[in-house]
């Protein structure tokens, strides 16, 4: 089978948030899950995607962590797309569905980059009691922005979206990585994702210890979750488009853009997505 290392959400080597991607031979169903697991587990990025074609336009994508199964991963799904038009698969102009475990979701092709639909985006809760806000806090080491709660949304995967006061206090978390990883447990979600709003942008971080992630560099589905929470909130009025600034704690800045707007019947649509770039490929035996 061939595999594929990939850097999303940014147009430089190295930078970004890198994904496996390995492609199922066409008329061969996937390796059993412990199969992928441990092929997971052996490219040690954060998340290996798994792509199987089914028609001209449609391809099945499942994901794996070092540690276990996840239903979607934006970041791998923005390689994957890049990757299958580099390859040929899939050509600029191109609408795409992707059958993930998350739903069936819309990408398009563009000429550098590729925007994934996400989930219907759906709030969860909001965390508004004190004492929870204060265990969030002391666990992730952040100083809240006043007047915003956190808030668990989804748009294919539960995140809590965190805003903090400013830059400087996002780039001082220093999480007690065992505590989340209970914390996220306890509430049923994947990562935190905390946000600073500044004058110059918006820059996030994002941290999902329970999945085997101690620090993520770039996170579509959270990134998503992000733009919502900013609808949510009045920051933004539909349709707006924002770029987040996500990774440079870790020395890999990402780019991520994402777009909401409302539809028809006024029920809110968020697309995700940005550029990639292949940094190795080759064969795997499995």
């Amino acid at each position: 089978m061939k595999f594929f290392i990939s850097d999303a959400f940014t147009d430089s080597l190295f930078g970004g948030n890198p994904a496996g991607l390995v492609i199922i031979p066409e008329g061969q169903d996937y390796p059993a899950d412990s199969v992928m697991l441990k092929t997971a587990a052996e490219l040690r990025y954060s998340e290996t995607a798994f792509i199987r074609r089914c028609t001209k336009d449609t391809f099945e994508l499942r994901y794996f962590t070092p540690a276990d199964e996840v239903a979607l991963c934006g970041h791998a799904t923005i390689a994957a797309f890049d990757m299958l038009k580099k390859e040929g698969y899939v050509k600029t102009g191109q609408t795409c569905t992707a059958i993930t475990k998350a739903g069936k979701l819309s990408i398009d092709i563009k000429d550098d980059t590729v925007m994934m639909e996400m989930a219907k985006p759906v709030l969860i809760r909001t965390i508004d009691d004190t004492a929870v806000i204060k265990r969030l806090c002391d666990i992730s080491g952040a100083v809240p922005m006043e007047g915003h709660f956190p808030k668990t949304i989804s748009t294919g995967l539960p995140d809590i979206l965190m805003p903090v006061a400013d830059r400087r206090v996002l780039n001082g978390m220093k999480p007690d990585m065992e505590a989340l990883a209970e914390f996220s447990k306890s509430t049923d979600t994947v990562s935190l994702h905390a946000f600073a709003v500044e004058e110059d942008g918006i820059y996030a971080r994002d941290f999902a210890p329970l999945y085997g992630i101690p620090e993520e560099a770039a996170t579509g589905t959270a990134s998503g979750a992000l733009i919502y929470y900013l609808m949510l909130d009045g920051m933004i009025n539909p349709p707006a488009a924002k770029v987040f600034v996500q990774g440079e704690a870790m020395g890999r800045p990402s780019e991520i853009t994402a777009e909401i707007i409302l539809k028809d019947d006024g029920t809110p649509s968020v697309k995700v997505g940005g550029s990639a770039v292949i940094i190795a490929k080759g064969e795997i035996d499995i």
